[in-house]
């Protein structure tokens, strides 16, 4: 699958960071800090263009990959609980360690960027049935996705086993959910919920969110 992107390099300090940045930003696709969970909603291109930019992250350990999505609201007659806070999102392996306090500076200093065609496998996803969800239970698994928010900003942190499998459910919001309410018309809508840890609990560290639920939004109006 290809997706166009804009390369960026920034410097802070003594360090270098190499930004793939969405581009153009995907306009059917929002995410909310719910205050008790995150929510993220996508419609065909906006779920095509999240499953391109994750099965990208999954083969980029020292890029961030950044969906300036913020400005875009939610489909019409969404409720949420309180007053939701948009987010941007960043998808980031564990190995590069990045300081998300840094993000500010460096989504600043981004500049223009280099435009690019991003091509990954068709098929850079696991089938579901050569996962072993079980083993993920184990006190000794390390392959858990972390979130982290920062600068209005979602940090879904993991390693390259963490991000292509989760990534197979992902793939469902291009492969299934649009056919979904033909395949079944009294079911609610179609949606992958991604969680951190072994049991994700109702917050994760630094009180942010453990479980982010994607809703597939096919007649999404604004």
């Amino acid at each position: 699958m290809s997706t166009r992107v804009r390369i960026h390099h920034v410097r802070l300090g003594g360090d270098e960071f190499r930004v793939i940045r969405a581009d153009p930003a995907p306009g059917r696709l929002a995410l909310r800090d719910d205050r008790h969970w995150l929510s993220m909603y996508a419609d065909r291109d906006g779920a095509a263009r999240l499953v391109a930019l994750w099965a990208l992250a999954t083969r980029s350990a020292r890029s961030l990959v950044y969906l300036p999505i913020r400005a875009y609201p939610a489909p019409e007659g969404v409720v949420g609980d309180g007053a939701p806070v948009s987010l941007d999102l960043v998808l980031v392996h564990h190995s590069l360690q990045f300081p998300t306090a840094s993000w500010k500076r460096i989504r600043a200093g981004l500049g223009a960027g280099k435009p690019h065609t991003a091509t990954t496998p068709d098929q850079d996803f696991p089938d579901e049935a050569a996962i072993d969800h079980d083993r993920r239970h184990h006190r000794e698994y390390r392959d858990h996705l972390a979130f982290d928010i920062a600068a209005h900003t979602l940090f879904v942190v993991g390693s390259s086993r963490a991000f292509r499998e989760h990534g197979t459910a992902l793939r469902g919001l291009v492969d299934e959910a649009p056919s979904y309410p033909h395949r079944h018309p009294n079911a609610g809508h179609f949606c992958v919920e991604l969680g951190t840890g072994r049991r994700p609990h109702a917050q994760s560290r630094r009180q942010v969110p453990a479980r982010l639920h994607i809703q597939y939004s096919g007649n999404w109006r604004v």
